[in-house]
């Protein structure tokens, strides 16, 4: 009985990967709503080179949009976006805090936002300047990193 459950035991292990594949594909439709509705309204002029859906083994997904600028967005499985990374091009203000983008004209003259992270408690932006910054979740400026 022992050999029998550390065989289902391990199998288990082999199987559960399994489950997780990414996918790809340039289907627009297969991403949540609010994905398709940020694309949308920001990125409307740039086409989508491809998507990445990475299904999670205990549910939900994580997609990864890549346009043909070379524009990287990854939304959660609801739709909401957890990264925008623009390479040099600006990110659209409209996706960043107001207090956010009113911070960075005001301290930061002549540099544009390229790319955004958000997690739990912050936002942590790159400048075109290459300058790392980060606010909190109230679009509160915390600190320059370095």
């Amino acid at each position: 009985m022992k050999k029998f459950i550390t065989a289902m035991l391990l199998m288990a292990i082999a199987i559960i990967p399994m489950a997780a594949r990414d996918r790809v594909t340039t289907n627009v439709n297969e991403l949540p709503a609010t994905a398709q509705a940020t694309l949308n309204k920001y990125f409307a002029k740039t086409k989508v080179n491809h998507i990445k859906i990475d299904k999670k083994t205990f549910g939900g997904a994580e997609y990864d949009v890549v346009l043909e600028n070379g524009t990287e967005i990854e939304f959660d499985s609801n739709g909401n976006w957890k990264e925008i990374d623009c390479g040099y091009n600006k990110v659209p203000d409209g996706l960043i805090l107001k207090s956010i983008t009113d911070y960075v004209k005001a301290n930061f003259k002549n540099q544009h936002i390229v790319s955004i992270e958000v997690s739990h408690n912050k936002y942590e932006l790159e400048l075109s300047s290459g300058l790392d910054v980060e606010f909190d979740r109230s679009g509160r400026f915390l600190r320059i990193d370095h």
